[in-house]
């Protein structure tokens, strides 16, 4: 699939059957100022948001209808009806981004993919942020090599989103990652977008807007470090339960059909809930959010830590079997385990 900056070109707002200037001018009010921002709307949402008497929820949904289709028509989208072998040419378009660790790589089938939803579930310390840090480091470098194979078309440069909720995002960290790697950290640094969140309000703002931003940096890979954590902290109790998770499956929504309009990578972590199996007296860790964050991930990938190594199970995928890989954490980000440290190492990680 071409890279989103060479795709907007394509494709004008004034190209959409039936549109008006008057709805194109109302349409950019609530800055949705593309046909891929169009594409990816909730027709019932659009409607309240325009909040006109000229437009229901049913032309609001003929209106996202047509950008989608215009997208379809141009080859930038998937048709609504395809052969399973132009899904599987569909499956060429897809790009994965490397952790820099070659047995995680392989654990993902060649690393993080675009066009999904990766969670990443795991208690405190197991190095859910840490694989999200040495994916930034990384995969720039792979965005890198893939700018300069394509450089005849002049594509800009390609960035990561990093949507901080706990305060997680350690620059200098990256710094360090990229320096034990040899790579040029100010480079990368200047790559990454990172943006503070501190109310589960605000991120689902932030979500309804993401269309924009991944278009203004040209992002490949978006990274929410938590989902969960904002939404967990004020919407305690079983009476707020059915609102939470009302919330989380919209937000959950929207970041895939991102990923798969824009093609971009959306990896986000989640934390854990312990539970006793009411038997054997034993506490269990799950996943935090229930069936709706089980549901709305396309890849899930549950970490515990194993000495002063980490395991990481893949959980649920639609191509991959339930299988387990052992990774280091290291000043280098995460490592095989294998060509760094074994259990018994004195690794301050």
């Amino acid at each position: 699939m071409a890279h989103i900056a060479s795709r907007l070109k394509e494709v004008k707002m004034e190209e959409i059957q039936d549109i008006t200037s008057d709805m194109i001018d109302k349409l950019r009010k609530l800055n949705i100022n593309s046909v891929y921002q169009l594409a990816v709307q909730i027709p019932s949402e659009l409607a309240f948001e325009i909040s006109d008497s000229s437009i229901d929820i049913e032309s609001a949904a003929r209106l996202v209808g047509n950008a989608r289709k215009i997208l379809t028509e141009n080859d930038l989208l998937s048709k609504e009806f395809s052969t399973a072998n132009d899904m599987l040419e569909k499956r060429n378009e897809i790009s994965r981004y490397s952790t820099g660790s070659s047995n995680f790589d392989t654990f993902l089938d060649g690393g993080f993919q675009t066009q999904a939803v990766t969670e990443i579930a795991g208690e405190f310390g197991s190095g859910k942020s840490q694989i999200c840090q040495t994916l930034c480091a990384a995969a720039i470098t792979l965005m890198e090599n893939d700018r300069l194979v394509e450089n005849a078309t002049q594509k800009p440069t390609e960035s990561i989103i990093f949507i901080d909720t706990e305060n997680t995002f350690k620059a200098n960290r990256i710094h360090q990652i990229a320096e034990q790697k040899d790579l040029d950290p100010e480079d990368i640094l200047k790559r990454i977008y990172h943006c503070n969140i501190y109310s589960s309000e605000q991120l689902e703002v932030l979500i309804d807007e993401l269309p924009k931003f991944i278009e203004q940096y040209n992002a490949r890979i978006v990274i929410i470090d938590s989902i969960i954590s904002l939404h967990r902290a004020e919407f305690s109790g079983r009476g707020t339960l059915v609102e939470r998770q009302q919330k989380l499956g919209r937000m959950l929504n929207k970041l895939r059909r991102y990923a798969e309009v824009y093609n971009v990578a959306v990896v986000i972590t989640n934390q854990v809930v312990s539970y006793s199996d009411g038997t054997s007296g034993l506490d269990y860790m799950k996943a935090a959010g229930g069936n709706i964050v089980a549901h709305g991930s396309t890849y899930r990938i549950f970490l515990r830590k194993s000495g002063k190594n980490r395991v990481a199970t893949m959980e649920d995928s639609p191509c991959q079997p339930y299988q387990r890989v052992k990774f280091a954490i290291s000043e280098s980000g995460i490592q095989d385990v294998s060509s760094y440290k074994t259990e018994e190492s004195e690794s301050a990680w």
